[in-house]
């Protein structure tokens, strides 16, 4: 755990993308008006989730009024209230609501992480940021090693962003690369990949994902890695960093 609580508090400190750094810091400077009595994190936002997880959930970048506010992956945002709903139905959230990243949420071996930590203009990260921001990735995933069994991505971006990075941390990717779709599932050494539409608000309003759809994909890769749901092993409460 120590390792790991390292690289997030390192990750927390990155300021290698200008425009990144001058975003968030913007942002958590001028506020949205709803949230204008909030002290926004406005740093990176490392992973939240237990050392030891047997499942890792992959997402696009944190959102600007969402995690850059709170200070936790997905968190105070339309896209996580449908997620982390979406775990508490299948038994892998304390509570199907995460408003703060001190209101008691606890994830059931999950962890969950994004291939870009900081909230970028427009939820749109160029190339070269993602592929700067891969490093963290790879550390997290040789860390994670050891017990992770499945993988949940979420959007075509954070599927082609993580390929590359399971390559760099030592699994065997398929050539040519795997093509993202709903439902995708891909053997890595002994992991089990799976592609599930992004929780975003245009996906969720429209109906191109459903709850069930989302429900249906969790199951599937919670069983993969062996977790039956609502145990108190492997848990965490995510609390924002100190450093």
């Amino acid at each position: 755990m120590n390792a790991l609580a390292d690289l997030d508090r390192r990750i927390a400190g990155c300021r290698a993308c200008p425009r990144l750094v001058d975003w968030r810091e913007e942002v958590a400077r001028t506020k949205r008006a709803a949230f204008a009595d909030w002290t926004y994190w406005g740093r990176p936002v490392p992973g939240f989730g237990p050392a030891d997880a047997r499942m890792l959930i992959v997402g696009l970048a944190p959102a600007a009024h969402g995690g850059n506010r709170t200070g936790r992956m997905f968190t105070g945002d339309r896209s996580g209230d449908v997620l982390y709903r979406a775990l508490h139905d299948v038994g892998l959230a304390s509570q199907p609501t995460s408003a703060t990243a001190d209101d008691g949420l606890e994830l059931y071996g999950v962890r969950i992480t994004s291939p870009v930590h900081c909230a970028p203009p427009a939820n749109k990260p160029t190339p070269g940021e993602r592929d700067t921001c891969r490093p963290w990735l790879v550390q997290e995933l040789n860390l994670l090693r050891p017990t992770l069994r499945s993988v949940v991505v979420l959007g075509a971006f954070g599927w082609q962003a993580a390929l590359p990075a399971f390559a760099e941390a030592g699994w065997s990717v398929p050539r040519p690369r795997p093509v993202f779709g709903h439902g995708a599932r891909v053997p890595l050494d002994g992991l089990e990949l799976f592609g599930c539409f992004h929780v975003s608000q245009r996906n969720t309003f429209t109906g191109k994902l459903t709850p069930e759809m989302l429900r249906d994909v969790l199951r599937t890769a919670a069983e993969t890695a062996g977790l039956r749901g609502r145990t108190a092993e492997n848990r965490t409460t995510g609390p924002p960093y100190d450093g």
